[in-house]
């Protein structure tokens, strides 16, 4: 039979068991342990029973699209292929798929979606779009066989008429996340003013694909105001957390879509009179300024205008007639007191008292001293009523003492 090496071995029975149809794709069901999370992204666990265990590896392809994160005891359906690790010669189920098992596994997994979409601000009021008041046209992504779109229909057709799309979707099973993605893709891109997202009660496995992250952020991307319509009144998903809105039934999305014709006929009915009677008071307030206007521009009220404004015109003349006199004695008194000073120290007042002023006739320089003039030379004598001219015979020289007091 020939002697085998190690690697050859390993290798013969990874062969072996991968070519096996049956262990190909297998689901397994069991509780998960020893847990570890590689930085890598990968994940290697065990999952056992109460007699056995087995070792699995899910690589980090199949852990993005994971809608839960797997914990320790928790019980899960993995759906994989059985491989062998040639380098250990250990035998693992390599996974493909990671599902929670029973409904308190599924309600952890919905607790852990909903908290880090939460975190992400996926649900904050911030980012929440307001429903159109009067739509024209209304989306509706559900089952076209189901009761929810016949309840829809009901109500809107009773209310407020309006146009309805349908884009049909699969609500339940393993297409149903995306039948709903791709419908509201459609919805959103179809001219609609608001998309209604939902289905009938049912139980948390029937509900789940509302509860898919990927539904989620469709519901959050949408530019169109969507309401959330799932189940029955006490059933809440990720979906109604995402939505702009959430209505408890398909029934109460309906009703939050548009709203009642009886109470809009009313409310037009109402704001009509409120309309009659502001235009009949605007009308009346128009009629008596214009009837004040009218009394304002009248003959006589023109007349007693140009009469108070003759009188203003003759009251302000008078007033500054008065004024300009008042500064004109000012003035002329200032100017007297300048001229009293100017004429205490002219050389006219010298000349008055027998002085005079004596010029050179050639170029009318003042005679000061004896040094200034020469004997032969004319000079010109200003007196109080005229000038003399007089030849110079001669000169002399003397000291004379003068009394400096200032005259006033």
């Amino acid at each position: 039979m020939g002697i085998y090496t190690v690697t050859e071995l390993n290798n013969h029975i990874k062969h072996t068991l991968t070519s096996d149809p049956v262990l190909d794709q297998i689901w397994v069901q069991g509780e998960i342990s020893n847990l570890t999370k590689h930085r890598s992204g990968h994940y290697y666990f065990t999952i056992k029973d109460e007699n056995s265990q087995v070792s699995c590896v899910s690589f980090r392809s199949i852990n993005r699209n994971l809608r839960f994160e797997p914990e320790t005891n928790m019980k899960v359906l993995v759906f994989g292929s059985i491989d062998v690790y040639t380098l250990r010669g250990i035998y693992q189920l390599r996974v493909h798929d990671l599902r929670p098992d029973g409904v308190g596994e599924l309600y952890k997994a919905y607790e852990q979606l909903k908290t880090r979409l939460e975190k992400e601000g996926l649900f904050d009021v911030s980012h929440k779009k307001a429903i159109p008041g009067y739509p024209r046209r209304i989306g509706v992504a559900t089952s076209p066989t189901g009761a929810a779109i016949h309840d829809i229909l009901n109500v809107i057709t009773r209310r407020f008429p309006a146009d309805i799309l349908l884009a049909p979707t699969i609500v339940q099973g393993e297409r149903s996340a995306k039948s709903i993605e791709h419908a509201i893709e459609i919805l959103e891109h179809a001219n609609v003013d608001v998309i209604i997202v939902g289905r009938g009660g049912g139980s948390l496995e029937d509900l789940w694909s509302f509860n898919e992250e990927s539904v989620a952020r469709a519901i959050f991307c949408s530019s169109v105001p969507i309401i959330s319509a799932v189940g029955h009144e006490t059933d809440f998903t990720i979906a109604d957390f995402t939505a702009d809105h959430r209505a408890p039934t398909p029934s109460a999305a309906a009703e939050l879509a548009v709203p009642d014709m009886v109470e809009v006929m009313r409310h037009i009915e109402s704001l009509s009179v409120r309309m009659e009677q502001a235009l009949t008071h605007d009308l009346s307030e128009k009629k008596m300024h214009l009837q004040h206007l009218s009394k304002m521009i009248g003959p006589e009220r023109f007349r007693d205008v140009l009469r108070q404004e003759y009188q203003h015109i003759d009251e302000i003349t008078a007033r500054m007639v008065h004024l300009m006199r008042t500064i004109m004695n000012t003035k002329r008194s200032s100017m007297k007191v300048c001229s009293g000073r100017l004429h205490a120290v002219s050389p006219l007042r010298t000349i008055e008292r027998g002085y005079s002023i004596a010029v050179r006739k050639d170029d009318c320089r003042a005679i000061r001293n004896v040094d200034d003039i020469n004997e032969g030379e004319i000079l010109e004598l200003t007196v109080m009523d005229g000038s003399i001219e007089c030849n110079v015979m001669g000169k002399s020289r003397q000291t004379i003492t003068r009394d400096m007091t200032k005259e006033v």
